[in-house]
């Protein structure tokens, strides 16, 4: 062996740098021999992860030194992550792990056990962290979905009361029944012209809308005109891209202030935080008057943990944390599934069965509560959409105490656990040789699939209050369209392309037109 082979054999191995620099070094060049051996035994430790991480006896891709993995995810466009997880899934298996500057190493798993072990048997072992909340913190604040430990289960308790009172629960319904009727409206006259409509951005519409008057007793007025562009909405839309962004940016700061996107920042988180403070304001000056509370008022009349009402800021994150949940989540969810109901590979006796049962559970009545929960196939179509396009695809938890995962995998303090919905939706070892294949009957025999199984709405105690809300609010719009229209795909061959964010928006839009039904 070479003297070369072997110091660099030493270096490696050895667990005393200084050991190998007084041994190696001459006294007349000292300091810079020193410096240099000390910088070839970091680049060896480090040959292929981030400095300052440990190297996982784990698959996965190769990474450079000092900077591991960081080349690989900024060069992926934000709209193929996912698809990066798949193809990751299918060569390493269902646990694999990366490093990336900022963020450390992920241990990537898409094991339904080992979700469960994170999201419920083990959860006070894993937090949102600091990392997450400071990356999502110009859209979420405060809120309960960047929130840890004691704020966190306050937060949760105070939300759960809400959505457990059944006068809340009446009055979403009419208010999904009253939106719903203004979008058929609305497609009624698109059917008449013959024109092409783009149903993401009406759904989308649709959800804001809604949510809107649940959340603050007033519509958002996206309907009104919808060809018209809502300031709240494309600056919510443009801050939720950008904080989804920043875990692939490494320094997200300085890349936000060197392309200059900082500015828009400010510029966006000024137009949401001033228009939900305006209303928080003008409500505690004038007061609330309604037979029926809605979602801000709720919030104005339940106390903090030390019994104190809320602040106008807590107000504003609660309410803005809440939007994420309750307008984008659904309004995507219903969106992919219309692509994968009227795409050219679809089964066309999906679209059929949902009508049948629509016409068979309403007859000429207006869709209700009661109703909703009666139509079996219209759930399994929305969840089974879900299952694969989640509306949030991938998600990930800090580890803040060492921990084996049931797999026996080490993951240690300040590690990042991450799971992919989009590729556990897909994996055939979990749902079968037709997993990628869309078809609701699934939903209808044998056991229901497990929260871990089928993480949409999570799992354990953070499962998504709201599952149940957004269910009812999907199925609602379903019966209310499928009534009255048939749907046609302007390009059914294509799949839509999905836009960066913390949920999955479709990049470009559904066109499509609508037809309606000869009755």
């Amino acid at each position: 062996m070479s003297s070369a082979s072997k110091f660099i054999t030493e270096a490696a191995s050895s667990s005393s740098v200084l050991r190998l620099i007084l041994k190696a070094f001459d006294r007349t060049h000292a300091p810079k021999t020193a410096l240099g051996l000390y910088l070839l035994y970091i680049l060896i430790k480090y040959r292929d992860n981030v400095i300052g991480t440990r190297r996982a006896n784990l698959p996965g891709p190769t990474g450079l030194p000092l900077i591991g993995n960081f080349i690989l995810f900024a060069m992926t466009p934000m709209n193929q992550i996912s698809q990066l997880h798949d193809r990751f899934h299918e060569k390493y298996g269902s646990t694999w792990s990366f490093t990336m500057p900022g963020l450390g190493r992920s241990i990537m798993v898409n094991d339904p056990a080992a979700v469960e072990h994170v999201l419920k048997t083990n959860f006070w072992a894993y937090e949102k962290g600091p990392l997450l909340q400071d990356s999502n913190k110009d859209l979420l604040g405060a809120g309960i979905f960047s929130s840890d430990g004691q704020h966190w289960k306050w937060q949760r308790k105070m939300a759960s009361h809400i959505f457990n009172v059944r006068a809340f629960r009446d009055y979403t319904s009419n208010v999904f029944v009253r939106e719903s009727d203004i979008v058929a409206a609305y497609l009624d006259t698109v059917a008449q012209k013959g024109t092409v409509v783009d149903i993401h951005e009406i759904f989308l519409k649709f959800t804001l809308d809604s949510f809107g008057e649940i959340s603050f007793g007033q519509s958002f007025g996206c309907l009104d005109d919808p060809e018209k562009e809502v300031e709240f909405a494309a600056a919510f839309d443009r801050l939720n891209a950008t904080v989804s962004e920043r875990l692939f940016l490494g320094p997200w700061r300085l890349v936000e202030w060197w392309t200059g996107r900082n500015k828009q920042v400010v510029k966006d988180r000024k137009i949401i935080t001033e228009f939900s403070l305006d209303i928080i304001r003008n409500r505690r000056m004038n007061g609330y008057d309604k037979p029926q509370k809605d979602l801000l008022q709720l919030f104005i009349d339940l106390k903090d943990e030390d019994g104190n009402p809320l602040s106008d800021d807590m107000l504003k994150d609660s309410i803005l944390n809440f939007i994420i949940a309750g307008r984008d989540t659904t309004a995507q969810a219903l969106s992919w599934m219309f692509y994968l109901m009227h795409s050219s590979s679809a089964d066309k006796n999906i679209a059929q069965k949902l009508r049948k049962e629509i016409e068979d559970v309403l007859g000429d009545d207006l869709p209700s509560y009661e109703s909703s929960k009666k139509m079996v196939y219209a759930e399994a179509c929305l969840y089974e959409a879900l299952r694969l396009y989640p509306s949030v695809p991938r998600n990930l938890k800090v580890c803040v105490e060492d921990d084996v995962l049931p797999n026996g995998v080490e993951i240690k303090k300040g590690e990042f656990f991450q799971w992919s919905s989009w590729t556990m939706g897909r994996d055939t070892a979990t749902w079968g040789p037709d997993a990628k294949i869309y078809r609701p009957e699934r939903w209808l025999s044998g056991e229901k699939a497990s929260p871990t199984k089928f993480p949409a709405f999570h799992a354990g105690p953070r499962t998504c209050l709201g599952q149940q809300f957004a269910t009812i609010e999907a199925i609602t719009i379903m019966s209310t369209l499928f009534k009255k229209f048939s749907f046609e795909l302007v390009d059914p061959d294509t799949e839509p392309a999905y836009g960066a964010g913390l949920t999955l928006p479709m990049a470009n839009g559904l066109p499509l037109r609508v037809h309606r039904r000869d009755h």
